[in-house]
């Protein structure tokens, strides 16, 4: 059966198909098409038989964030499927799945990496959104660093100094130099080159949210977790719905006058740390 008989819908591309990608797709995908793409099969097929069940049309393509080839190629097929009005970009690993090595290459390059090839489809008007996270609030760079984060061409960046080693001493310290480069690298593409395309980009940095992969964290630095959610404002987790409603506030028409920030879902964790209520380690 055909769901939808209308020609050139929208596209929305998810790179990586977990809970909080599909969530957000859910907010938004009413009308449009939907790509998912994600290293993983079994991944893949399971998002798209829950969003075909309800309703959505629904394409998939298997990718390989890491792969410069993978990842055009991936964008090639959103484009050839219409035109490409969202991108979301959840890839990315924890500091207690990966190295510090492959946390660089895929939170950091990678995404750089994304970012930039998405540039060359995205449409006018179009928006995109990349989920880092709150650890990358978490620590303080020098202007020149945070410069050089920025500015770099995403394929020298894997050379520079703080990444090759300032932030491999720990997987901690380089998933926070990864998201806070996460930020970096969309406030510079949003003036640049998805500014030049009259397209907006933004980041979420969510904070402790349940999702099926955040349960690897919690069984390895489950008191950490505690103390921080007991820290917190909110004295909660979040959840996947929550990012996904300012997700589709970001990606929406109504706010179009936003681009190149990052939006801080954390339950107060980061103001917590600021007032002395919470020690990163302690």
């Amino acid at each position: 059966m055909i769901f939808n008989r209308n020609d050139n819908l929208p596209v929305i591309a998810l790179l990586g198909a977990g809970s909080m990608g599909t969530a957000i797709v859910r907010r938004i995908a009413n009308g449009k098409r939907i790509l998912l793409g994600d290293i993983s099969e079994a991944s893949l097929e399971s998002a798209a038989r829950d969003l075909t069940a309800s309703g959505y049309a629904v394409e998939t393509q298997q990718v390989d964030a890491l792969d410069r080839a993978s990842v055009t190629a991936f964008a090639a097929r959103a484009a050839s499927l219409g035109e490409v009005r969202y991108l979301i970009d959840t890839a990315g690993t924890s500091p207690n799945q990966s190295s510090p090595e492959h946390i660089v290459a895929l939170d950091l390059v990678a995404t750089a990496m994304a970012i930039d090839i998405f540039a060359e489809v995205i449409a006018p008007g179009g928006a995109g959104l990349i989920i880092s996270s709150q650890a990358g609030h978490m620590m303080r760079l020098s202007d020149e660093v945070e410069q050089q984060l920025a500015l770099t061409p995403t394929d020298e960046l894997a050379d520079l100094d703080v990444v090759k080693h300032d932030a491999v001493t720990s997987s901690g310290m380089a998933y926070m130099v990864s998201k806070r480069a996460n930020h970096l690298r969309v406030r510079t593409a949003a003036a640049t080159t998805w500014g030049d395309r009259g397209a907006r980009i933004n980041s979420i940095s969510p904070g402790i949210v349940v999702t099926p992969l955040a349960y690897d964290e919690f069984r390895a630095a489950g008191e950490g977790y505690q103390a921080m959610i007991d820290a917190s404002p909110a004295r909660r987790v979040g959840s996947s719905d929550e990012i996904a409603a300012a997700a589709a506030f970001l990606l929406s028409d109504e706010a179009s006058f936003i681009t190149g920030t990052d939006l801080l879902i954390d339950g107060g964790v980061i103001a917590a740390i600021g007032a002395g209520r919470y020690t990163l380690g302690g």
